[in-house]
Parts: C-alpha cells; sequence; structure tokens
C-alpha cells in the first residue's frame, strides 16, 4: 500500500491530521450529546412514545445512518477525496439538530433524528478513511483511538451543558444552543483538515465490493453482526438509570458517565492493541459489553449502580468502536477503503435495527430481564467468535 507522492509521510504530521479531525468531532459532539443526554427521555415521557418506539427511532435513524456510509463510502473512493463528503455530513448534521425544539410528537422527533443521522452517515466512512490515511497502518490504533477519545470529551462536556442549561433554557432551548458548537465544528474542519488527493476508482459499488470482500474480511463481518444483533443502544442504558430510580434532570450527568469512560478507555485500548494485537483487544470489549448486559440484569435497585452500569457500558464503547474501526482498513487497499468501511457500516447498521427493536420489544412485552439476557446469548456468541479469529490469526 503507497502513499501518495504528495503526502508527508512523518507521524507526526499525521497525527495532527487525526488530532483536528478529533476537534470537528469534539465540538460536533458537544452539539450531538447536548440533545442526546436527554432525548430519550424527552421522547418517553414528554413526547409519550413507548419503549418498542424508541428502539424503533433508534434502530431506523442508525440503519439510514449506515445505509448512507455505503454510498459515501464508494463515491469517495471514486472521487479519490474525503473531506467534501465529511463537510455535507457534519453540515447537515448540524443544521437538523435543533429542529428537536419544534418537535410535538414522536414521527416529529424521527424526522429530526433521521436527518441527523443521514448526515452522520455521509461524513462517517469518508473520515474514517481520511484518518487512517494520516498514519502508517502499524499506527492505525493509536490514531483511532486518539480521534475517539477527543471524540468523546464532547460527549461529556454535552450532557454537562445539557444539565446546567436546562434549568435556564428548559430540554427545547438546549436543542436551539446545540448550533453555536456544531457550527464551530465546520468552521475548524473547512480551515484545519487536510485532505488527500489519491487515485480514485472507476468502478462501481458492486465491483468494489466483489474486490473488498475477501474471506478474512467477511468472516470479521459475521463476527461483527452477530455482535451487532444484540449491542442495544445507550438510550436504553439511560432508561435503565430511570427504571433505577434517578431523576430526569440528573440522567445527563448517567450519561456524561458513560462518555467519561469511552474517553478514558479510548485512547489506551487503541494504544494497547498495537502492541499486542487489534483482534485481541476488540475481544476485551466484547467481554466488557457482556459484563455491562450482566449488570443491566442483575442490578434491579439502586440510583447509583445506574452509575455503574453507564461507565463499563462506556467502556466496552471505548474498546469496541475504536478497533473495529481501526480494524477494517487492515483487509482491504487505500482505494478501496471508503467502500470497506461502507460495507461494514451497512452490515451493523442492519444488525443494529434489529437489535434495538428487538430489545424494546423484549423489555415492553416481556420484561427488562428478557431484553437483558437476549444480549448477553448473543454477545457470549461473538466473544466465541472472535476467540475463534483471535486462535487462527497467527497461523494465517
Amino acid at each position: 500500500m503507497t502513499d501518495d507522492a504528495n503526502t508527508k509521510p512523518s507521524d507526526e504530521l499525521g497525527m495532527k491530521n487525526v488530532a483536528n479531525l478529533g476537534i470537528v468531532s469534539l465540538f460536533t459532539d458537544i452539539s450531538t450529546e447536548m440533545i442526546l443526554g436527554v432525548l430519550p427521555y424527552f421522547v418517553v415521557v414528554e413526547l409519550g412514545a413507548t419503549k418498542a418506539l424508541l428502539g424503533l427511532m433508534e434502530g431506523a435513524a442508525e440503519f439510514l445512518n449506515d445505509m448512507f456510509r455505503v454510498f459515501s463510502g464508494v463515491i469517495s473512493d471514486r472521487l479519490g477525496r474525503r473531506k467534501p463528503l465529511v463537510l455535507l455530513g457534519y453540515g447537515l448534521s448540524t443544521f437538523a439538530k435543533p429542529l428537536f425544539a419544534f418537535a410535538t410528537s414522536w414521527t416529529d422527533a424521527l424526522v429530526v433524528r433521521l436527518a441527523d443521522r443521514v448526515g452522520k452517515g455521509i461524513r462517517t466512512s469518508p473520515r474514517d478513511a481520511l484518518i487512517s490515511e494520516s498514519v502508517k497502518e502499524a499506527r492505525s490504533g493509536t490514531a483511532f483511538g486518539l480521534h475517539r477519545s477527543i471524540d468523546q470529551l464532547g460527549a461529556i462536556l454535552g450532557p454537562v451543558l445539557a444539565f446546567l442549561l436546562i434549568p435556564v433554557a428548559g430540554t427545547r432551548g438546549v436543542f436551539w444552543l446545540s448550533f453555536i458548537p456544531g457550527t464551530l465544528a465546520l468552521i475548524v474542519l473547512a480551515f484545519f483538515v487536510r485532505d488527500r488527493k489519491g487515485k480514485g476508482t472507476s468502478t462501481n459499488v458492486f465491483r468494489n465490493a466483489g474486490m473488498v470482500l475477501t474471506r478474512p474480511f467477511v468472516l470479521f463481518l459475521v463476527v461483527m453482526g452477530i455482535f451487532a444483533l444484540g449491542a442495544y443502544n445507550f438510550s436504553f442504558v439511560l432508561v435503565k438509570a430511570g427504571a433505577l430510580g434517578v431523576a430526569g434532570g440528573t440522567i445527563p450527568l448517567v450519561y456524561a458517565t458513560l462518555n467519561v469512560a469511552t474517553v478514558v478507555v479510548g485512547l489506551p485500548s487503541g494504544v494497547l492493541a498495537d502492541r499486542l494485537g487489534k483482534h485481541r483487544v476488540l475481544l476485551v470489549g466484547f467481554v466488557v459489553f457482556f459484563l455491562a448486559s450482566l449488570s443491566g440484569l442483575l442490578i434491579t435497585e439502586g440510583a447509583l449502580l445506574a452509575f455503574l452500569i453507564a461507565f463499563i457500558y462506556g467502556s466496552y464503547l471505548g474498546i469496541s468502536e475504536t478497533l473495529q474501526r481501526a480494524l477494517v482498513p487492515s483487509f482491504v487497499s487505500r482505494e478501496l477503503k471508503g467502500t470497506a468501511y461502507g460495507i461494514y457500516y451497512l452490515i451493523i447498521g442492519v444488525c443494529s435495527l434489529v437489535a434495538n427493536l428487538v430489545f424494546g420489544v423484549l423489555w415492553d412485552q416481556f420484561s427488562m430481564s428478557a431484553a437483558f439476557t437476549y444480549s448477553l446469548a448473543t454477545s457470549a456468541v461473538a466473544v466465541i467468535g472472535m476467540l475463534a479469529i483471535v486462535v487462527m490469526k497467527p497461523r494465517a
């Protein structure tokens, strides 16, 4: 895999680009998490949606998000450029999110949530490809860990800001104020993030997919898909917090705790993965998710314990989301990274839709215990699958 002639090979310069992309994500996450820290409670309590509808909204939003990641990844491969689509995606999300302030029903919130996730879908595959192209492959775990940690700082500040602003501006006022950090993100992206001009591909999405889907990548996707079938959205961690007695105005702090764990774990897990192997550390992430689900099943009272569940779940996110993204480029050549990310996110999106819908229905129609038991079962199978990959990899 070769770099373009006009690309400076220095890791330091590459990490600077990664850090600038992290700052873009930092401001965007402040904007997004100001909203997401209160959105589940807002949708269920103020707008009157059931938990199944909440699961459907989150699942549909993530499915649409991941569908657009496929097309944007392929388009960025064809263009040989990443930044234009990254800028378009961030812009759409920035202008969509304040519209939650107008929502008077679950369907209104759904439309805004879908628009926001389309923006995320457009930007994510090209952005991840740009991160991977900014450094050597041997440093990709560190790069994605750095980006994830900076990103998640915004996910801490956002809920804290929401907690401070709700008494002053109200929930809908927080939705409006989310526009300010989103705009700062666009400024940093436009003026401080460098793109790489590469040779565009001339093939279509199906030809690209055929070139990307090698046997090792397919095996990786199968294990990721099994895991994603039970990987419920963070919204259910916040609903669980409410069930344990956490007051609505305090739930953003539970969300902040979740994101603190993601920040603390993200960069160290990436650095460790570069040294010990990304598959091995990803396996640890799967085990941590299993423990988070087990905690959700066994803990039935105690508001303070909601913060423990959130911290364990956040630790899983810090490990798993960092390492999954870092592993994808290792299966393909540089000019097809966007396509590879698109296919990966499509698989995760379909499985996420199923996971959140099933989890919500099980919680509504049977019990909270049934929902967490389902996720325990799927994650156990995924742990076995990832363990098999770790064992087989040295032979390969």
